[in-house]
């Protein structure tokens, strides 16, 4: 008989272009310590946009300090976004005040400085305005939809760090249960070891501890936890990273089958491009806190057009030893290797559904390689 976790969920459908379960705007966040002059700001995200749609899995990949996982921490509400828009399942769940803050800052900057009264007044409008939209901003930060932030859910990337040592696998994979006003004993135990049996693990488990399994089965009951409250959104924080490679195809593959079972849509995040290419529809890639280069897996593989990108790419090893002893590595220098002096650049669709982060001169050469 097939498991409920399965027949019950309404996600069970096939890829659709039309429905954006996740939409990103331009959203921002960045990091502040010290003060008056002193103060450091780290862009961890710099304005980022792209939308997750339903049942598909979205690659998103960067060397470290990218920004992939302050992007999934803040999707998820971990992290508050600093600026922009997220929205979920058609419902904005967080907005960043900064450009309201500046805009304030510089009417302010008018006010001081100007002496025509139909500017002063404008400015004026100005402040009024974004005052209000940081009231209603905050206010509607605060006011978190419990019911609709439930069906997205994040699987972490260490399991260790993740699990609590003190809680058996029962009362950890049970905790969202309880948070959700299930209270019943039975009912808890009945989904415990229907999500473990899932997840490839046994009923027997459950009364274990975290130190008493490997890290492929940790990681099995980091999604176990967040699959037994029947999310429609999966955040995977490279959930292989710390496996080994035999394991790290074990979760690969349990994951295709939940998002082929279930219908889930997920965000996949990780470091190696050969994975992302296997499990994801489409593919973002980070630098710095920005988007660089949004395709589809296979476009993205066969005409990459970032020199970032294709660095990356150019660091994918290859079961081909004639290929690897020829195979050289793309050094990729941002000073050397774009000129944004004149004319800062933009997330821009260079042909259908792939996007690359370019200014105009830039967007002529790769239209030029991509007739080539």
């Amino acid at each position: 008989m097939e498991n409920s976790l399965y027949s019950n969920n309404n996600n069970k459908i096939k890829n659709d272009k039309s429905i954006p379960v996740l939409s990103v705007k331009n959203v921002k966040k960045h990091f502040k310590s010290g003060y008056g002059k002193q103060k450091l700001v780290v862009k961890a995200v710099d304005g980022v946009s792209f939308d997750i749609y339903k049942g598909e899995v979205f690659g998103l990949v960067g060397e470290s300090g990218c920004g992939k996982t302050t992007m999934g921490r803040t999707l998820i509400r971990l992290n508050e976004p600093t600026d922009g828009t997220i929205e979920f399942m058609g419902a904005t769940i967080a907005e960043g005040i900064d450009s309201n803050i500046e805009a304030i800052r510089n009417a302010k900057k008018i006010l001081k400085t100007q002496n025509d009264t139909a500017k002063k007044l404008e400015a004026k409008q100005i402040i009024d305005f974004n005052k209000k939209e940081i009231k209603r901003k905050n206010l509607g930060n605060q006011k978190r939809n419990y019911e609709l932030m439930k069906k997205m859910q994040m699987i972490f990337q260490d399991p260790i760090a993740s699990l609590d040592p003190r809680m058996t696998v029962k009362e950890i994979i049970a905790e969202g249960l309880r948070i959700s006003g299930i209270k019943k004993n039975s009912v808890i135990i009945e989904k415990v070891n229907e999500v473990l049996e899932i997840v490839g693990l046994v009923p027997e488990h459950a009364n274990r501890y975290p130190h008493e399994f490997s890290g492929g089965q940790r990681q099995r009951i980091g999604i176990a936890r967040a699959l037994v409250i029947n999310p429609h959104f999966l955040i995977a924080d490279e959930p292989i990273s710390a496996l080994d490679v035999s394991i790290q195809a074990q979760i690969i593959n349990l994951l295709n089958d939940l998002r082929n079972k279930l219908g889930i849509t997920v965000l996949f995040i990780a470091h190696d491009l050969s994975v992302v290419k296997y499990i994801s529809d489409r593919i973002g890639v980070m630098y710095y806190g920005k988007m660089v280069e949004l395709a589809s897996s296979d476009e993205l593989f066969k005409n990459p057009l970032h020199p970032y990108t294709k660095s990356l790419l150019s660091a994918v090893p290859l079961p081909d030893p004639h290929y690897e002893k020829y195979r050289r590595r793309i050094v990729y220098d941002a000073k050397s290797a774009h000129d944004y002096s004149k004319e800062e650049p933009v997330l821009q669709e260079i042909k259908k559904g792939h996007f690359v982060l370019a200014n105009s001169e830039e967007m002529e050469k790769y239209r030029e390689e991509l007739e080539d």
